[in-house]
């Protein structure tokens, strides 16, 4: 065998070489049966049997019906035909080109003497004359192959296949480019959900718990998210939310190095003079550990629950504006007047200041046009969602915006908030962010070379052992 062949998850895999060849058994070996769609047991489906060549235009029906249902799903399929003929290839090719998924041709190029051999032993063997025709248009298809458009193409008799998120397609490489030529990362551990054993009782001593491991692993800060329920993303809304700010106070109070703050605070939740009162005491209390990190606020049921306005998107931006000038002015000398697009205050008092000269604002979201916008005026940081691509398409924006107001783009924070589990090699994966310690180091090195100076982590498993799993993935970055 030549190796690993590492697939994206979701994939369509087209076999392509005649019969006798070993493509069904290869995707047995290679795959879950219920993704391998074959023309053969089509053909025995709509026909008298497998080798029934008069239900082929039927069985093809099936299939690329078959196919395409899959495909709608994001669901990985494997096309299990001889796929020798360029039109039925192209079909394949606008299938997949359609539902965003990548395609890749697997062939097999065997002898034509071990083809009839096999042939041969098989119960129900393919008429010679049938064979014969097939590897005589073999080698034109094999030519053909690499100029059609696949994303990949690759010689499946002399490999094994593992499919694995798309993320996570390139990180063993990636992971050997953090081995050979390291490359710094810090990190920041998100708690987004506190619905743990034990119930509310012991919450606390959780908390507390899995603060103090994650401080002792080598996390620089701790986030969490401002709601009063749960969000859909993450559970139910009657699941365990705590309060955000009351939560840092208290994370404060079990840590002595990691920076504190919200991923992100809502504008609309608290008057934004009061917000600044907030952020500068959990700053005192905490030792000048504390981040503002604001967004624009999305969740209206939130709003609707506890009685606050939900202003239009753009009433929002213009709020959020208004709390980026006003909360420097709040923490700095004096206390002047401040008379914003939606917010008046006839002096900025706030007593006592922050500990830090400059607590450091963090705002979080990807939108193009105003969000980075502001993050180019105003911020210290923010934080971008996404793939490794996209959030270097992302950085490449905020750098024009950066451009336009002549701020030095090295003076902002990158960011980006990923969920992760560590898993051992062979183990299923549960999720696409479930992965090997070797995977996640490469997928972090991938954010790296994007642009990311900080990765905020949510860990699925964090009560479970999963900072310390994580943990290596840490040690890896550390300059």
């Amino acid at each position: 065998m030549g190796g690993v062949i590492r697939l994206p998850e979701p994939c369509l895999v087209v076999l392509v070489g005649p019969a006798g060849c070993g493509k069904s058994t290869w995707a047995a070996r290679s795959f879950r049966p219920h993704q391998i769609i074959s023309s053969d047991r089509l053909r025995s489906m709509v026909g008298t049997g497998e080798r029934d060549q008069r239900a082929g235009t039927a069985a093809f029906e099936v299939l690329d019906l078959v196919v395409d249902h899959r495909l709608r799903r994001r669901l990985t399929t494997v096309i299990d035909s001889t796929a020798l003929e360029a039109g039925r290839r192209r079909t394949y090719l606008d299938m997949a080109r359609a539902r965003g998924v990548a395609v890749i041709a697997a062939v097999f190029a065997v002898p034509d003497s071990e083809v009839r051999r096999r042939n041969r032993q098989r119960s129900d063997p393919v008429p010679s004359a049938v064979l014969t025709a097939q590897l005589r248009t073999l080698p034109a298809s094999l030519a053909a192959i690499p100029t059609e458009g696949f994303d990949a193409v690759v010689a499946a008799h002399d490999h094994d296949v593992v499919v694995v998120p798309s993320q996570l397609v390139d990180a063993p490489s990636a992971a050997r480019r953090q081995q050979e030529d390291p490359m710094p990362l810090e990190f920041g551990l998100q708690v987004p959900r506190f619905t743990w054993p034990g119930g509310s009782a012991e919450i606390a001593t959780t908390l507390a718990a899995i603060a103090g491991a994650a401080e002792q692993a080598g996390f620089t800060s701790i986030w969490v998210m401002d709601h009063y329920l749960q969000i859909p993303q993450v559970g139910r809304e009657w699941d365990e939310m705590l309060e955000a700010y009351t939560t840092l106070g208290f994370l404060a109070g079990q840590t002595t190095t990691a920076r504190l703050g919200t991923l992100c605070t809502g504008i609309t939740y608290r008057n934004v003079a009061a917000l600044g009162k907030i952020i500068a005491t959990l700053d005192v209390l905490s030792g000048g550990r504390a981040a503002a990190g604001l967004g624009l606020g999305w969740f209206q049921r939130e709003h609707d629950l506890y009685g606050w306005d939900f202003p239009s998107r753009s009433r929002r931006y213009d709020l959020l504006e208004d709390a980026l000038q006003l909360l420097p002015l709040l923490w700095g000398k004096g206390s002047p007047r401040f008379e914003g697009r939606t917010v008046t205050v006839p002096e900025a008092i706030c007593y006592p200041r922050p500990l830090q000269d400059h607590v450091p604002v963090l705002i979080g979201g990807s939108g193009e046009r105003r969000t980075l916008r502001l993050v180019a005026r105003y911020a210290d940081a923010c934080n971008l969602f996404g793939d490794a691509a996209t959030v270097r398409h992302k950085i490449e924006v905020l750098h024009r915006h950066c451009a336009d107001v002549d701020r030095d783009p090295t003076e902002i924070t990158v960011t980006n908030l990923t969920t992760a589990q560590v898993i051992k090699p062979g183990d299923d994966r549960v999720a696409d962010h479930a992965a090997t310690t070797d995977e996640q180091i490469g997928r972090y090195r991938a954010y790296v070379e994007a642009g990311v100076q900080t990765a905020i982590v949510s860990l699925a498993d964090v009560t479970d052992g999963g900072i310390e799993r994580f943990a290596p993935v840490l040690a890896a970055f550390r300059s």
